[in-house]
Formats: structure tokens, C-alpha cells, sequence
């Protein structure tokens, strides 16, 4: 899979905060915005998990630690079409 680098700087204050070295913070950047991303609707699940570097089933098992519900877009759909039928 082709890949693009996209750099980004941050203050060492936040690293240093953060009490992490900077590879492991770009991984953590990678994850929180595949969760993010995925949350929005703008990732798909399998790209979601491309982006944060794991397989899919990995990915959906740790949407759990952010809080995020891995089928809140399907239940989404389910709950506005049930409520169309009843209208």
C-alpha cells in the first residue's frame, strides 16, 4: 500500500507532559484520529483500522476505550428508519 508522510510539529513541552517520546505519540495521533474519523462517519471501519495501523477486528474491539460505540452508525440507520415507519 502506497503511503504518504505527513509531518507534524510538536512542542517538546507536550511531549515532555505527556512523558513520551515522539514515535510513541505519532502512534497516538494515528489512533485518536482513526477513532475520530471513524466516529464522524468519514472513515469506513477497515480504513479506519489502515489508519491507526491494525487489522479491523483489532480496531473495532478498541473503539470500546474511546467511548465509541462500533455500530453507532448502523444503529443510527435502524432508529431513523423505524421512525419513519411509525409516522
Amino acid at each position: 500500500m502506497a503511503t504518504q508522510h505527513i509531518m507534524l510539529d510538536i512542542p517538546e513541552k507536550i511531549l515532555l507532559a505527556e512523558k513520551t517520546d515522539a514515535l510513541s505519540f505519532g502512534s497516538e495521533l494515528r489512533m485518536l484520529a482513526a477513532v475520530k474519523l471513524f466516529e464522524l462517519g468519514r472513515l469506513s471501519s477497515g480504513r479506519a483500522s489502515e489508519l491507526a495501523g491494525m487489522s479491523r477486528v483489532e480496531f473495532l474491539l478498541t473503539l470500546n476505550r474511546y467511548n465509541v460505540f462500533p455500530l453507532a452508525a448502523e444503529l443510527n440507520d435502524l432508529e431513523c428508519d423505524h421512525a419513519s415507519s411509525h409516522q
